[in-house]
């Protein structure tokens, strides 16, 4: 039985009004003394018993290396963080079922020390947040148990009714479903022909032609069946799995929405299917400033693509000139996850990719007309990340001094020149100081820290509504961990929560919030699909560190509308509804209970 007592969140009292303005208040949270841990791991006390199963039983089917996600998304419009964790094994097309030695014990490890009995069996799993720290799995009712070999997901009100949907992605035939909006969902996916075949890695929703709706990017990695696999020797000369070299990489789908519920798969028009890639993360940003939204993949061992939008239905893939395809080396590298913000806060978008042991993290500053120069070692974080191989990724400021972070979550792809198969490593904490570089916090983030794992997926959000951004991390193989923040939220905080009104989808996806106060400014944007195979948080987290208040913020809707607010309260929720927008469904924006 789960526990329910042991997990108690302090946060916000919630009130929130209908798809208009409100605001959610706090009492100004006391600081925490310094030798407290920043995180603290609390998954299974919140009743997130989930563990990942890859389907390995020996025979090396290379999907198992790489998959485990899920999503962040507010199911019931509550004002809570709901969690969707993504299930894959038993492999498809393979011999047996059972689990190999591949993540080096770690599932074995993780019932010992008090994951027995978790929800380890076929079919992803959806956790409503009750509040006070508690999930409950609500699967079955929801119906969104898909039984496919899942390897991400991500989240959007793709319809525009005011519920967050969801998409998932497989090896194999990929699932959409619908929000009712009654916590129940429908699979929608025959009718709205998304249904992509392939093997998905990364999807983003996103408006490339500027009608409203939201279209669908599905980033694809490589052409794989059962029958494709050969014996391959690792670096010890024992078996292990292929590079993925040896395996045609499978081309991106575009599906463009058409309002109906019916999407069109667009991508040879688009000029997508030009070239293809082994693409593992995909972002969604206007990174050249000429307000139409572009992609950006991030591709294993081969060029990465950039995709600038051409504003007639088109793309033109131009990342190599623009500084974007490769490291500084002129090397392509393993790119797994990929981030973008403004860290240093000159007004354009910057990247940030996770890449394998032996390479280095790669940071792609832009110059403000969309090319980009490898900083990486100018910010100190290439050596820091070199023994590693990372996967999920994002900015975010976990300790409220107004100055973005960064997470990577770690996991071998390769055991090294042992005998043993062992491809756990721990995840890394980066804090963002004011000269715009990075020192590794890592031993100081706390006992969470200390955990060695397989960890693949990672989504970032404020599930507690204390005004500080935690993390969920998948790992492969393994227990999902929730890493609750303690420090956050010691220094002024607000979320703005956009509403979209049926103008625009519930979240105003790729709108631009500033905040400005005390001489200083910050932007944000609201593009919750980012890092690797997940969803975030779609809501928008400032900090503001020893600035007590907030004096202006500015909202660009994606729409082209304006909304301006002064006088503020910090440590507050504020929710905005779009101009000219309504509350597109009954109990959407609606008062939480």
């Amino acid at each position: 039985m789960r526990h329910r007592s042991v997990f108690l969140w302090t946060g916000a009292a919630v009130v929130l009004a209908a798809c208009g303005e409100a605001e959610v208040g706090t009492e100004a949270p006391t600081a925490l003394p310094v030798t407290a841990p920043i995180f603290v791991e609390r998954a299974v006390e919140a009743g997130l018993d989930f563990v990942h199963r890859n389907g390995a039983a020996g025979d090396y089917n290379y999907p198992e290396l790489l998959v485990g996600g899920g999503a962040l998304l507010d199911i019931d419009e509550d004002g809570l963080l709901d969690v969707y964790l993504v299930q894959s094994g038993p492999v498809p097309g393979a011999g047996g079922e059972g689990n190999s030695a591949t993540s080096g014990g770690t599932a074995r490890e993780a019932s010992s020390s008090g994951a027995g009995g978790a929800a380890d069996g076929p079919g992803n799993r959806l956790y409503r947040n009750l509040g006070e720290g508690v999930f409950e799995d609500t699967t079955e009712r929801a119906g969104v148990g898909d039984t496919g070999y899942g390897a991400g997901a991500t989240a959007a009100d793709y319809d525009r009714d005011g519920w967050v949907d969801l998409y998932v992605l497989n090896v194999g035939a990929n699932r959409l479903y619908r929000n009712l909006g009654d916590g129940v969902f429908e699979d929608t996916t025959e009718r709205a022909g998304v249904g992509d075949p392939s093997w998905s890695s990364g999807a983003v929703f996103f408006d490339y032609d500027g009608d409203l709706d939201l279209d669908l990017f599905v980033a694809n990695y490589v052409v794989w069946s059962a029958d494709r696999e050969r014996p391959c020797l690792g670096p010890n000369g024992l078996r292990n799995y292929c590079n993925p070299a040896e395996y045609p990489p499978a081309p991106d789908t575009l599906y463009r929405n058409e309002g109906n519920g019916l999407f069109v798969d667009v991508s040879e028009a688009a000029g997508i299917r030009e070239v293809a890639g082994p693409g593992l993360g995909v972002v969604a940003a206007d990174f050249d400033g000429d307000g139409l939204v572009d992609l950006y993949v991030a591709n294993d061992q081969a060029v990465n693509h950039l995709w600038l939008n051409q504003g007639d239905g088109a793309f033109r893939e131009d990342a190599l000139a623009r500084g974007a395809a490769l490291n500084e080396l002129g090397q392509p590298e393993a790119g797994m996850g990929v981030a973008v913000a403004d860290p240093d806060g000159d007004g354009d978008l910057d990247l940030f990719l996770t890449h394998l042991s032996g390479e280095t993290n790669t940071f792609y500053r832009n110059d403000g007309a969309g090319f980009f120069l490898d900083a990486t070692d100018e910010l100190r974080l290439g050596g820091v990340s070199q023994p590693y191989t990372g996967f999920g990724a994002s900015w975010f400021d976990y300790d409220g001094d107004g100055i973005l972070d960064l997470f990577v979550a770690n996991g071998k792809v390769t055991p090294g020149d042992t005998a043993a198969f062992d491809y756990r490593e721990p995840n890394q904490l980066f804090r963002g100081l004011a000269s715009g570089s990075y020192e590794d916090a890592s031993t100081a983030a706390g006992a969470a820290f200390e955990l060695l794992e397989v960890s693949r997926g990672a989504a970032f959000g404020d599930l507690d509504n204390d005004g500080d951004v935690d993390i969920l991390v998948v790992n492969n193989e393994g227990p999902a961990r929730l890493l609750r923040n303690e420090v956050g939220n010691a220094a002024p905080w607000l979320i703005v929560d956009l509403c979209g009104g049926g103008i625009l989808d519930r979240s105003a996806i790729g709108s631009r919030v500033t905040v400005r106060g005390g001489g200083r400014s910050w932007t944000r944007d609201v593009r919750p699909a980012q890092s690797f195979a997940a969803a975030n948080d779609p809501r928008v987290h400032f900090a503001f560190g020893d600035i007590p208040g907030v004096d202006h913020i500015e909202v660009r809707w994606s729409h082209g509308g304006v909304t301006e607010r002064s006088g503020v309260p910090v440590n507050s929720i504020l929710r905005l509804l779009a101009p000219g927008g309504a509350a597109p469904a009954e109990g959407v924006c609606r008062d939480a209970d």
